[in-house]
């Protein structure tokens, strides 16, 4: 079984910063694609960012340049580095792993809330 727990998230001014961390099993870093996704109120779920075993990274557009996923396989840790943050990035963030798409497991989610 899986398990993917986030932490770090909470209130942040417009503009500023905020990093979410996942904790997750040895095996999760050795063989699965690792990400990021968010929901949004009345939205749906969408990628923010993954990495592959790798760290070969892709970004959803809207965050390029201002979030930064970093994974460390050896240390066992992952995490979403946000900067600049706006508004419209308030969301539930999860963690995820598994499939091409880093979609096949989920985290429980960490509340993101970016308002002055």
């Amino acid at each position: 079984q899986v398990q993917l727990v986030e932490s770090g998230g909470g209130l942040v001014q417009p503009g500023g910063s905020l990093r979410l961390s996942c904790a997750a099993s040895e095996r999760v870093f050795r063989y699965l694609t690792m990400g990021w996704f968010r929901q949004a109120p009345g939205k749906q779920r969408e990628k923010v960012a993954i990495a592959t075993v790798g760290n070969i990274t892709t970004y959803e557009d809207s965050v390029k340049g201002r979030f930064r996923i970093l994974r460390d396989n050896y240390k066992r840790t992952m995490s979403l580095q946000m900067t600049k943050l706006k508004q419209e990035d308030t969301a539930v963030y999860y963690c995820t792993a598994g499939g091409v798409e880093a979609d096949q497991y989920w985290g429980r989610g960490t509340q993101v809330t970016v308002s002055s």
